[in-house]
């Protein structure tokens, strides 16, 4: 499933041709994607104009003249492409938002788990808090504070915690072992370890949300560069020498909570509570 970096070079790519665009039509070539569309979803959108593409999390908000929001998921396969208007569809392109300046925006989901709506702008925030999204760790406001508070609610493991979208919004798989490798901390570590001590947090929490930003900068930066593509610290480097200076560890693979999880046991050693 995409992450918040592939979700934010999506949304850089479509923004310089949707913001400020007028939707001439919506075309739906079938009735649901992971959901059904809400009502009149096509009238809705077509005749607005898009004045905003942001992100949150793994979601694109576009906010429309009309007062709506039309927030999108990529799910599993979802993508995006810029084409002509009246483009020969392909297999799988199940929305078409055409656009007055001649260009359309396809939507293309080979396994149907993307989502489309539409919500009043004024209650985005609030409908997306109350369905669990957690702090937007690319915000000024993200910091050690904010990871040890949703920490301190769970007895899970650290890298299990942070794939919970109520602790951190827009974390996966992937850049939750980049980060917990990046902020020198193990994957098993119970996740309450990083949380308050004598009512502040503990250095780990600003560390590793620290390493959070960073590692989602970065992961951001190589998708939007004209290699436009990845390297990795651990992920999917089972076996392979760690990365660190100095260190003569290699990349161990587990399973934590049926996901694959990379990190180095040499650097990301358990350490005492008091080390943290």
């Amino acid at each position: 499933m995409p992450e918040l970096p592939e979700v934010e070079a999506v949304r850089l790519e479509l923004a310089p041709i949707l913001e400020g665009a007028h939707v001439d039509q919506v075309l739906l070539r079938r009735a649901n994607l992971r959901r059904t569309f809400p009502g009149q979803f096509d009238s809705r959108v077509a005749g607005t104009t898009v004045l905003r593409l942001r992100r949150r999390g793994k979601y694109l908000l576009a906010d429309l003249s009309s007062g709506d929001t039309l927030i999108m998921h990529l799910g599993m396969s979802g993508s995006f492409r810029i084409e002509p208007a009246h483009h020969h569809p392909e297999p799988h392109d199940h929305v078409v938002f055409d656009l007055t300046s001649g260009r359309a925006i396809v939507f293309n989901d080979p396994r149907r788990f993307g989502v489309m709506d539409l919500i009043a702008t004024r209650d985005v925030e609030r409908s997306l808090r109350r369905g669990g999204l957690g702090p937007e760790p690319l915000s000024p406001a993200f910091d050690g504070a904010a990871l040890a508070a949703g920490c301190g609610r769970t007895r899970r493991p650290i890298k299990v915690a942070l794939l919970d979208q109520a602790i951190v919004a827009g974390i996966g798989n992937i850049y939750a072992s980049e980060a917990l490798h990046l902020a020198r901390l193990s994957p098993r570590l119970p996740a309450a370890a990083i949380a308050f001590a004598d009512r502040s947090p503990r250095p780990a929490a600003h560390r590793l949300a620290g390493a959070i930003t960073a590692v989602l900068r970065r992961a951001v930066d190589q998708l939007t560069t004209a290699e436009g593509s990845q390297r990795f610290r651990v992920y999917d480097r089972g076996g392979a020498a760690c990365l660190r200076r100095g260190c003569a560890g290699r990349i161990r693979r587990i399973t934590q909570a049926g996901r694959s999880t990379y990190y180095c046991p040499v650097c990301q050693r358990r350490r005492p509570l008091a080390a943290l």
